[in-house]
Parts: C-alpha cells; structure tokens; sequence
C-alpha cells in the first residue's frame, strides 16, 4: 500500500503564500518517484484573518491540526500587524502546543553562491543549529505596570528548566554523534548571572554521556563573531531560544542568502505534529511579486520528508538544489538573477 501522509498547509502572508506552491510541486515529484503520497488540507490562517476577525487562527486551530502528520508554514508577519501579534496569535502557540522543542535550522554554503564572507567556501561551511524552541527568553512571565506613566515598568523573565534545557542538549549531542562529532554551545555566562551558569552546569552533566562529542563553549558575543571569521570551523551549535534564533540568522546571511534557509520545529518524540518553514519572513516589499525565492519553503519540504521518514526522498530535493545552483545560471533576484519563483521552480524540478 502507498503510504498517505496529512500534511497541513499555512501559507500565512506575503510570499508564504507564493513560495507553498512550488514546495507541494516539489513534494509531489519525489513522492511519485519514491511511492508515497501527500494529502492537503490548507488554512488561512494570517494577519488578514486577524485583520478580518481578530484572530490569526480560530479558538480551536491546535485540535484542527492535532491529526495531522506536519505542519507546513509558509510565512507570518504583515505591516500594520505588530509582529508580536502576529507571532504569539499563531506560531508560538503551535510550537507550544505540540511541544516542539527543538528548532532545527541547517545552513550550508552551496557551490554557485558567493558568500559575502571570505572564509565562507562551499564544501566546507556545514553548519546546523539546534535552538530550544518553547522556553528561555522567550517566556511568557512579565507584565508592564505604570503604563503612560513616567514610571512606567516592563518586566520579561527568562525561564530555564532542567528538563527543558536537557532535552534539547540530548538531542543536539545526539545529532552531532551522527554527523562530525563536534558541538557547541552557546552561553553568555559571563554577564547573565542565573539562567546562563545553569545551562552551562546542563551542558556538562548532559556531555557526560555523549564521550564521543568533542565539545567546547563559546560565550553569545564571541560566537557571533566568530561565525563570520570562521564559519568552517563549527557543526553542531546549541543554543537558547534567543541566541540560537540570532545565530541561526546571522549564518544564513553568511551562506549567502537568507532566501534559501529552513527551518524545522521537531516534537522528536512524535507525540503531536511537528512543523516546517523557510525562515526568510514574509517580506512585504516584494509579495505579490513572483520573484521570492522558493528554496526555503523546499528545503524545508525535505526536512518534513526526512522526519515522516523519508531519507532518500529528502536527499533528492537537497541534491536538486545544490545541482540547480551549481549547474545553471537560474537565479532568482536575492541571489543575483532575474528568474521568477516559477522559472526556478520549474528548473528545479526539471533536475529532479
């Protein structure tokens, strides 16, 4: 039997909503070709239906998704919407929801992009980040008082719990065990007198049983630096929610676009669905356009395929990007040409 799997789509706004189509196109390809299927069912969920409704999704939108197998998000975000709006009305209370506590995010400097980095050669530059995704800076806890007035106070307190921050840390050494046995972390124990020492103490509890892990530390300033002085040098890096979401950034600029890079939001227990997105936003300035490049969103495609457990499959569209920026001279305009989104696409599969 062909096995079925229930992907639910998010296009969101601006170009989520152009670059979706090309990854189910993309999908649908390897899919034939390996013998499994996708089936649909998409939601409008967004800043218009906020702006139509007050709401970025309805009451129930987690139990909407509780069955699905992935979750496969386009883009959020909207001017006119405060982002905050828009992130905690539809992003946050997913990876919160189904506990998707690692955010997974792998950057790799391709052959046929130049880097704006000197050290950043293609072959060598292989970097993933894993990023606690459901607790750290990015609490809940805090409030403002005195509001309009002189006084007036905000409040934001970090959360950092021991099965919060082992989990992630277990998972990370997992992952750099099965690639080039090197991690990582990233602490700014220095200066942040609480939170930082007990993720460092973590870190070294946690390595303890990972002895085939080379691992070092490196402090949040230092590491920012060094990414872009020797992007090479590193493999597996962990981080909080805040320093893992910066750097994840930051080495996607190094690898030449942020255009291209994915981004996976796992429940590694498999427990509720996990979730895919490019991490390029919605980009406001050029929706509507046809030029966004697609890359993002299909290699984020192929990370769901390699979660639902479909390796080679996944392989296939990676190898397709890679030959496809190798081979042609097919660009999209980030990337310093002038091909649509569906111009590329369409190069892409024919590769596939």
């Amino acid at each position: 039997m062909t096995t079925n799997h229930r992907i639910a789509l998010i296009p969101g706004d601006g170009i989520g909503t152009e670059v979706l189509p090309p990854a189910q196109q993309v999908l649908d390809v390897v899919g034939r070709r390996h013998g499994f299927s996708l089936s649909y069912t998409s939601y409008d969920w967004s800043c218009e239906r906020y702006l139509r409704e007050g709401a970025m999704m309805p009451a129930d939108g987690i139990d909407q998704l509780r069955d699905k197998d992935a979750i496969l998000l386009g883009a959020v975000g909207y001017p006119g919407v405060p982002d905050h709006v828009s992130l905690w009305g539809l992003l946050i209370p997913i990876r919160r929801g189904f506990r998707q506590y690692v955010n997974l995010r792998p950057i790799r400097v391709f052959e046929g992009i130049d880097s704006p980095v000197r050290g950043a050669r293609p072959g060598e530059v292989d970097v993933v980040v894993v990023r606690e995704n459901t607790e750290g800076e990015y609490s809940e806890v805090g409030g403002r008082l005195h509001r309009g007035f002189p006084e007036e106070i905000a409040v934001q307190e970090a959360m950092f719990t021991r099965a919060g921050v082992s989990r992630v840390l277990d998972y990370a050494f997992t992952l750099a065990s099965q690639r080039g046995g090197r991690l990582t972390s990233a602490t700014k124990s220095n200066g942040i007198v609480h939170t930082m020492p007990f993720w460092d103490q973590l870190v070294t509890e946690r390595a303890a049983s990972f002895p085939q892990v080379a691992w070092d530390q490196e402090h949040i300033d230092a590491l920012a630096a060094k990414f872009v002085l020797e992007p090479a040098r590193f493999d597996v890096v962990v981080a909080s929610n805040l320093f893992g979401d910066i750097l994840s950034d930051l080495a996607a600029a190094v690898a030449g676009s942020i255009g291209i890079a994915p981004a996976a939001n796992l429940n590694p227990e498999r427990d509720f669905p996990s979730m895919f997105e490019p991490v390029h936003g919605s980009a406001p300035d050029i929706a509507g356009k046809g030029i966004a490049n697609p890359l993002g969103a299909i290699w984020s495609a192929a990370m769901m395929l390699d979660h639902l457990g479909h390796p080679d499959a996944a392989r296939d569209i990676t190898d397709a990007i890679a030959s496809v920026l190798a081979k042609t001279d097919v660009r999209t305009r980030d990337l310093g040409g002038t091909a649509t989104t569906a111009e590329f696409t369409d190069r892409l599969i024919e590769l596939l």
